[in-house]
Order: C-alpha cells, then sequence, then structure tokens
C-alpha cells in the first residue's frame, strides 16, 4: 500500500494573504490616529474627541488580533496538533478583542459621566480638526478592508449557487474588521456633532452626552462581536440552514433512511465538518451516503455511521 494515499489534509480553510495586507496597514493607520486623537482630547479637553480615541485603541487592538491571528493560523496550518484546522484561531483573537472592548467601553462612560459632573473648557477649532481628520482615516481603512470576494458568494458551488446561497465565501475576520471601522465612523460623527454643538450653539454638555452615546456604541459592537465569536468557539452551529439540508438530501437520496444524530461545526469561513449517524433498510454504506452529499461544497469533512434494521417482520 503506498503511504502517500493515506495522507490527510487537515488545513480546511486557505487563509487570506491580500486581507492579511491590508490589515496590515489598517493597523498602521489606525494607530497613529489613535495616538493623535487621545493626545488632542487630553490637551483640548475635548470628552467627546477622546471617546473617540478610546474607541479608535479599541479598534486598533481588534486589527492588530486579527492581523496576529492571521499570522498564527498561517504558521500553525501545518501542525497535525490542530484536528480541524487552526481557523478558529482568527475567531479567538476575535473573542478577546471583544473582552477589551467591553472594558474600555466602561472606562469611556466612567469619563464621559465625571466630565459632564464637572465640565472643563474644550479647544474646540483645534478638536474639531482632529477629529474631522480621524474620520477620514476610518473611511480609508474602510476602503482597505472592504471584502472584494462578497459578491463572488453566490457563484462559486459549480452550479449549486441557487441551493446553498447560505455560503459566504467572504472573510469573516476581515469583514468583522470592516463593520468596526463603519462603527467608528459613525462614532467620530458624534464627535463632530458634539463639537460643532459646543462651538456654535454654546452646549458644551453635548461633548461628554456623546461621549456616553460613544461608550453605547463600542459596548453593543462588543457584546455582538462576544455573542458571534462564542457561536462559532462552542461550535453552535445547528442553527444554520445547512443542517436542515443535510438531513433533508439524505432522508431523500435514500428512501427509508431516518437521519437519527448529526453533529454539525464550522471548521473555515465556509467550510464544516459533519458526523452523521442514520438507520435504513436498504444496503447503504457511508461511501453512499457522502456521494448524496457531494453537491454540499461547504462540507469539508464526513464523518458517517450508518446502521441497518431489517425490514422482515418476526415469526409467529
Amino acid at each position: 500500500m503506498h503511504t502517500e494515499k493515506l495522507k490527510h489534509t487537515h488545513i480546511f480553510d486557505e487563509g487570506n494573504p491580500l486581507g492579511q495586507k491590508r490589515t496590515r496597514w489598517a493597523v498602521i493607520l489606525t494607530v497613529l490616529t489613535m495616538i493623535l486623537e487621545i493626545t488632542g482630547g487630553w490637551l483640548f479637553n475635548s470628552m467627546a474627541l477622546l471617546a473617540d480615541g478610546w474607541h479608535m485603541s479599541s479598534h486598533a487592538l481588534a486589527l492588530g488580533l486579527s492581523l496576529l491571528a492571521y499570522r498564527a493560523a498561517r504558521h500553525f496550518a501545518g501542525d497535525a496538533r490542530f484536528s480541524f484546522g487552526t481557523w478558529k484561531i482568527e475567531i479567538l483573537g476575535g473573542y478577546t478583542s471583544a473582552i477589551f472592548l467591553v472594558m474600555i467601553a466602561c472606562l469611556m462612560l466612567f469619563e464621559s459621566i465625571e466630565r459632564l459632573i464637572t465640565p472643563a473648557r474644550i479647544h474646540y477649532d483645534q478638536a474639531i480638526a482632529i477629529a474631522a481628520f480621524g474620520l477620514l482615516i476610518n473611511l480609508l481603512c474602510a476602503w482597505l478592508l472592504h471584502d472584494d470576494d462578497d459578491h463572488h458568494h453566490r457563484h462559486g458551488n459549480d452550479g449549486h449557487e441557487d441551493d446553498h446561497e447560505h455560503v459566504h465565501h467572504h472573510d469573516l475576520n476581515l469583514r468583522s474588521a470592516y463593520i468596526h471601522v463603519l462603527t467608528d465612523a459613525a462614532t467620530s460623527v458624534l464627535a463632530i456633532v458634539a463639537l460643532f454643538g459646543g462651538r456654535f450653539w454654546n452646549a458644551s454638555w453635548l461633548d461628554p452626552f456623546m461621549g456616553i452615546v460613544g461608550a453605547v456604541v463600542v459596548a453593543v459592537w462588543a457584546f455582538g462581536l462576544l455573542r458571534d465569536a462564542g457561536r462559532v468557539l462552542l461550535d453552535a452551529e445547528m442553527a444554520v440552514p445547512l443542517a436542515a439540508e443535510i438531513r433533508q438530501t439524505i432522508e431523500t437520496g435514500i428512501t427509508s433512511a431516518v437521519v437519527t444524530d448529526l453533529h454539525l461545526w464550522r471548521i473555515g469561513r465556509s467550510k464544516y465538518s459533519c458526523i452523521i449517524s442514520l438507520i435504513t433498510k436498504e444496503n447503504s454504506t457511508p461511501e453512499e451516503v457522502k456521494r448524496i452529499l457531494a453537491d454540499h461544497k461547504e462540507l469539508a469533512h464526513i464523518t458517517v455511521e450508518v446502521n441497518r434494521v431489517s425490514s422482515r417482520k418476526p415469526a409467529a
């Protein structure tokens, strides 16, 4: 027997070198802008600008962890200790960044309430200029992190796109960073509105108020990321349409088959592994079940257990 025929790869995700490169540039731009906004907010007594700077720091942290996850996933891709590949390293990075985001949101909220109770003089012109610059950087990062693969997600299943539109081929790690950038841009807009309100309408209370709003925005995004990343890390994928499709495909393809047990979990951006147990009156084999499921290109690893039940009636 040739040993090369027994080799089995555990690399279920091809990675995204272009996404990694774009993320690196976004990290550099974000860190520089973060330093500028936090310094400007402290020098010019703008809580909204400080809040935007702290939010930018959370953005830098999230992007930095995404970049680290890209590198770690690629470095350990061939390591046999990772039974189902290294893609979840990226998800773990997102979950970790979300924990830091919750802490930053609490800090922003505390500082904003303190400034609301004890107002300080704000240098509006300088703060507005820095906030506007931060918004431009956010928009530039959004352009860098836009996933070009989004419009291909219905055309990657060899003619079966109509049956499997729920399978998305975009980089979930990159898309998470992209959504975060858009959230940062919204926070920058809040800071600019607050500063203009204080500058032209003497509404100085708007600055710490917008800081509180910014803290809420960070917290909402953080809890959303914790929920989504936690679902993947805990293999809570049975609610996806693919699970019902697998069951229906098998029970339609094998007339007497009944799927008694099904486990489905994600091991890549659009790749799944599953364990299936079924009973049937026919002489079906695991290989036949795998052939029936061949159209589901998103299934990268399938384990099948077939239990045959006798159709003969017991003797009287």
